[in-house]
């Protein structure tokens, strides 16, 4: 009887082994004849913004290397949540990449109810480039500095308007926060996107604005609207002359958003290595760098997918603490 049960179980094992070598080839077998075909590159933003450029580049590079083509194909909408459901629903045969912000998992998450889990179903594989959010202001706004804004502030007593980009997101957070710091009644005012918010910075109808630099940089060249201070850790190489909110003495104003790759985390990870090498080899390039800056960015850097997961968990758990600080729900 003993015996018996003792075959049954090497059978049982062996069985067991046989089928995890099965899976282990299977997926090296996907890795070896990879890519099959065409390669779709989703962009979570719409067609001609600053994730579609990225994407252009990196597509050009994916095709120079692996001899396939690849499709850039934008869905813009819901905050980045239609691009993730293309990923999660099309990125399994590790032929479907995303391009997004690192918010997707740090902030979205926090101010909508989405379907996916952020931590789970989603791995960046390579940082493309890196930016920060600017505080900009009507041309006519008495204050040229935070000094000044913290005087005029103090006087309103009505408490201080400020836009944003999208309710719940790091521009209205950031914003309420730099109220607290200053002693300001800040009151956010949210829209759906830069574009209408700037278009009422322009015209008067709003005064401040916290938005991301790559939307406000031109306007801030063409002295269509003035700049007080970056978040970004250092000076940004677009606007040396505006100093950072850190510098000012305001550290906890510090922050740096990115764009990335990502996949799916369960494609075979011989693949996930193959793209982001060739990702961070070709965005090191002199021209890949000088576009990037163009559009008012830095350059990412090489971390690896579980240092940016790691530094998204942070992020994520300061921003869930400011959404906590002014009460706000997932919409």
């Amino acid at each position: 009887m003993n015996q018996r049960m003792q075959w049954k179980a090497v059978a049982l094992g062996s069985c067991l082994s046989l089928a995890g070598a099965v899976v282990s080839f299977s997926a090296h077998a996907q890795a070896s004849v990879w890519p099959s075909k065409p390669i779709r590159l989703v962009v979570g933003g719409p067609a001609g913004g600053n994730a579609d450029s990225l994407a252009r580049l990196l597509a050009d590079g994916l095709q120079k290397q692996l001899g396939k083509p690849v499709i850039v194909e934008s869905k813009p909408g819901a905050a980045g949540v239609l691009a993730v459901t293309d990923l999660l629903n099309n990125g399994k045969d590790a032929h479907t990449f995303l391009l997004i912000q690192g918010g997707i998992v740090s902030e979205t998450p926090l101010a909508y109810k989405v379907h996916y889990q952020p931590f789970k179903d989603l791995m960046p594989l390579a940082q493309l480039s890196r930016n920060g959010m600017v505080l900009v202001a009507n041309k006519e706004f008495p204050a040229n500095n935070l000094q000044q804004l913290s005087d005029y502030g103090k006087k309103q007593a009505d408490g201080l308007d400020f836009a944003s980009y999208a309710t719940g997101m790091r521009g209205h957070t950031s914003g309420m926060l730099l109220g607290q710091l200053l002693g300001i009644n800040m009151k956010h005012l949210g829209y759906k996107g830069s574009p209408p918010a700037l278009t009422d910075l322009m015209g008067g109808h709003i005064r401040l604005m916290m938005d991301g630099l790559t939307t406000s940089l031109p306007l801030i060249k063409a002295g269509k609207i003035k700049a007080l201070a970056v978040n970004y850790p250092t000076r940004m190489g677009q606007l040396p002359e505006v100093p950072t909110f850190k510098e000012l003495g305001y550290p906890q104003l510090a922050d740096v958003s990115w764009f990335g790759v990502w996949s799916r985390p369960d494609i075979p990870a011989e693949v996930q290595t193959r793209v982001r090498n060739i990702a961070l080899q070709y965005f090191k390039q002199p021209q890949v760098e000088a576009r990037v800056r163009e559009m008012g960015m830095e350059s990412g850097t090489d971390a690896t997918p579980e240092t940016l997961m790691k530094d998204l968990q942070q992020a994520y758990q300061r921003q869930q603490a400011l959404l906590k600080s002014i009460d706000y729900q997932p919409q």
